[in-house]
């Protein structure tokens, strides 16, 4: 299983429920890796979509305690069992937070553009893969810029 992210440089990944920022660049990579394949996503981090509705061109697997929660296109798991039982290897782990969280073990690769830039009023956090053990730098991409904002990807995997 795989997942993406975009983190800033104390691995934050958003802010009042959103994104840090948006990065076009980082937009179009997103929808390149993840078109064709399943991402698996929250409730929450759905509700920031455009419409609140799932992403076309994937199957979206959304994990959520809320029975009444049932989006039209999107298949809803109450809980992780289910939703690793279901989930491909091929999949992509989307967010947020605590979907992240929940699902890192079960990844063996994370896609993370850093952006070079510190948001101190972010609340939601990505682990710091640069100091967990089981995690290695594999590949890493030559800083970019776009939106005003200097960011780069940086691929890692799971070691051993």
């Amino acid at each position: 299983m795989n997942l993406i992210a975009a983190v800033d440089q104390n691995w934050a990944i958003g802010k009042g429920g959103d994104q840090l920022c948006y990065i076009p660049a980082d937009l179009k990579r997103f929808k390149v890796l993840t078109t064709g394949h399943p991402v698996i996503l929250g409730r929450r981090t759905l509700a920031t979509f455009p419409g609140g509705r799932p992403l076309k061109g994937r199957r979206n697997l959304i994990l959520s305690r809320d029975l009444s929660f049932a989006p039209e296109g999107a298949e809803v798991f109450r809980d992780l069992d289910g939703l690793l039982a279901a989930a491909p290897a091929d999949c992509f782990v989307i967010g947020g937070a605590s979907v992240y969280a929940a699902l890192l073990d079960a990844c063996d690769t994370a896609y993370i553009t850093k952006i070079g830039a510190a948001w101190p009023e972010a609340d939601a956090f990505f682990p710091d893969l640069d100091e967990n053990p089981a995690w290695f730098a594999a590949e890493e991409g030559e800083p970019l810029e776009d939106g005003g904002f200097s960011f780069r990807y940086v691929t890692y995997r799971r070691r051993g």
